[in-house]
Parts: structure tokens; sequence; C-alpha cells
């Protein structure tokens, strides 16, 4: 059965242009995969990128070692009737490809459909477009209610009508959805406790901060990542992101979720119940646990990850998270308090004081006040649409170089 994939691309005139593409015809022959991408139209502008990018996706999402062999052919085909989208998807990842994301996206999306059609009930479903942003997690098989963040109402409908499952794959909140897998006690969710390293700087004071370079920014003490995410380490923005992003997936407003730092990254994170009992999600510090278990949920199979060792493990410590010297942090939390644009702009106003601080045109500090700045200069309430998403992302990077 064909499966269609639709991504809209920012535009010009009608400010969203979309493309409509089919896969179809896949095999699987040993470390060979191989299937066609059907475009309506030869003229399609993102044909040649998205072959590309999707031969690119497979080596990344599959193995760099799998052969790819993808032949293109322009043809018209009837469009599926709504319910028969990706019918074979059974659970949506939500996954975040970087820039660019949302020309990925329909990479994304063939990539799931190759994959179900291996046995995968699995879905991939690129976080990059709505960023902090993003909808609650759905479950339709639960009779909770939850809200909907109205950004992400396109995303989120076909999750409810279909009977998909979000997914999380982030560390912490890949811990919170695996403690919270006992239906029962989730209607009685009272607290997240959303657990962070410290970061390279935990425990310093703003003038132990001032003069902190690039070199030691990059240091994680536990998690080996790239650079951007390094620094929103350093900065504690990880964790404002994190808590903008539970707000949405969990439904719980800002203050009740808790943020405490645990420096072994032992304890990924967890949660309290009315009855104040707390469950946590324990292992050691590598993401092939929280991919592999989105990967295969509702079931856990054996991991290549090892064993967190109780013997070896002498002591677990926790401290508060402090957002009066780490201000990105706090700027984070006056961001979804505000709601609105509030996230968009703290999250564009960092990706562009980050990338001056890599190149060594602003200092460490500096950071911390132009997020923050950013968020305090405007109410950022109200309806939007997602043009306004693009504008108010491109309108706090032109802050953040108008008050370097």
């Amino acid at each position: 059965m064909d499966a269609l994939a639709t991504v809209t691309y920012p535009g010009t005139k009608k400010n969203l242009v979309e493309s409509e593409m089919v896969a179809d015809n896949l095999r699987i022959d040993g470390m060979k995969v191989s299937f066609s991408l059907i475009f309506p139209r030869d003229t399609d502008p993102f044909l040649k990128s998205t072959v590309k990018a999707a031969e690119a996706a497979i080596h990344y999402h599959v193995s760099k070692d799998v052969e790819v062999e993808i032949s293109v052919e322009t043809k018209s085909k009837p469009r599926p009737e709504a319910g028969k989208m990706l019918p074979e998807v059974k659970n949506i990842i939500a996954v975040s490809s970087g820039k660019g994301g949302v020309g990925k996206s329909t990479v994304a999306a063939n990539l799931a459909i190759a994959l179900a059609r291996l046995g995968y009930k699995v879905g991939l479903l690129d976080t990059d477009i709505f960023g902090p942003s993003m909808p609650k997690m759905f479950d339709v098989e639960d009779a909770r209610p939850y809200a909907v963040h109205k950004d992400g109402r396109d995303l989120i409908e076909p999750v409810e009508k279909y009977g998909v499952k979000l997914l999380p794959v982030d560390s912490e909140h890949s811990a919170i959805f695996q403690c919270l897998q006992d239906q029962h006690s989730a209607k009685r969710l009272e607290k997240i406790l959303l657990t962070a390293s410290g970061g390279p700087f935990f425990g310093m004071t703003t003038e132990q901060l001032r003069g902190k370079t690039k070199s030691d920014a990059l240091k994680h003490p536990n998690w080996n990542m790239g650079a951007k995410i390094t620094i929103d380490s350093a900065t504690l923005m990880n964790k404002g992101l994190e808590l903008i992003e539970a707000v949405w997936l969990f439904g719980l407003p800002e203050d009740k979720i808790q943020i405490v730092v645990q420096r072994e990254s032992i304890v990924h994170s967890a949660v309290q119940f009315a009855d104040h009992s707390v469950i946590a999600q324990l292992g050691v510090p590598d993401m092939r646990i929280p991919i592999q278990y989105a990967l295969t949920w509702p079931d856990r199979l054996p991991s290549p990850v090892p064993e967190l060792d109780f013997a070896a493990l002498k002591h677990l410590s926790f401290d508060v998270a402090d957002d009066e010297t780490f201000r990105c942090l706090a700027a984070a939390k006056k961001a979804i308090r505000k709601g609105g644009l509030g996230p968009c702009a703290a999250n564009g106003a960092n990706e562009e004081a980050v990338r001056l601080f890599l190149q060594d045109k602003i200092g460490f500090l500096d950071i911390g006040r132009l997020v923050e700045g950013m968020v305090d200069s405007d109410s950022f309430g109200g309806d939007y649409t997602l043009q306004d998403v693009y504008d108010c992302d491109r309108m706090a990077r032109d802050y953040v170089k108008a008050h370097v």
C-alpha cells in the first residue's frame, strides 16, 4: 500500500509551499535498501535535495554501511484518503534533525514508512518545525483529557484520530514517560522531578563565571554531545527548554515541574504522585537506552548499553538548580509562564547567542543576559500563525545581534 508524506516549506507569496511525495516499491536485500520516490511533477523544487536527504537520513538512522538505491518517478497518483495515511505506523517518535529540519520531515516520514514495512511500528516526527511549542503527548487509549497547543494542532490531530502515540526520545522526557507507564497511577501525577547534571560550572558564582571560555564550557562532566547542546548544558538553557517541553508533553504547569541537579547523571528524572510516592528511572548516561525504548515500546529488548553497577555506585547527590546565577534557566521559566511566542523568542535568542559565543564574539554571561533581555522585551501573548513563529525567531536573533 502506498503512503503519502506531505511537508510544508517556508515560501514567499502564500508563506507556505506544499510538496507531496509518495514512497513506493521498498525492497530490502541484506544491507541494501532500495525504494522509489514518486513526485507529482518533475518541477518539484525539492526533488533533488529530498533524494539526497533521504539517503543521508537512512545512513544516519539505520547504518552508514547500508547501501541506498533511490529511483525517482514523476507521475500523478491519487491522494490516499485521510484514514489511509501511514496505515502501518502505530507510534510516532519525536526527533530533531537540526538546522533545516522542515525540509527533512518528508524524509523522516518516508523513513518511517520503510521501518514500518520492515516490521517496526514506528513513525518519525520532526520537532524542529515547532521547537519548544511542541504539543502535549496525546494517548487515545487513555481517557484523560489533554489540552493541545494551538500551533501543534496540525501535528497532534492525526495522533488523536489514528490512535498513534507520541513518544519522547530525550533522556529526561523518556524517563518521565517510562515512570508513567502505569496508567492508573499516571492519572494521579502531582509533580515531575526533572533532573540536570548541572553542567561543568555547577556551584559557581556569577563572578566565577565571568571569565569562562568556550573551551571551559565544552567540558561536560558526564555526556559526550555536540557543541551547541554542551553550551546549553553549561548555561542550563537545555534544562529550561526541557522544562518547556515537559509542560507540553505531560500536561503539568511550570510550577509543578521541579528541576533537580543530579550530578552523576544516573537518575534521569522522576515523578511524584498524589500519595507522595516517587518513581524514578535510573541508568548509565547513554542515549541508546531512551532511543531503543522509543523504537521498541511497549516492549523492552536486550541493549548494548552496560548495566548500572550498584556495587560500584558509591553515592548519588542531589541539589537545587540555581536560576539566580544561571539566567538562561530563569529566562526559560519566564517564557513558558508568558506562553504564546515566549518560548520561541527564548529559543531563537539562545541559538544566536550561543553561535556568537562559539565564535568568541561574546562572553559566557552574555548568553543569559541576551536571552532574558529578549524574553523581557515583549508580552508574547495572544494567537499567532506559523508565519508569526518564523517572524518571532528572526526578531529574537536580530535582538541578540543588536544588543551585543
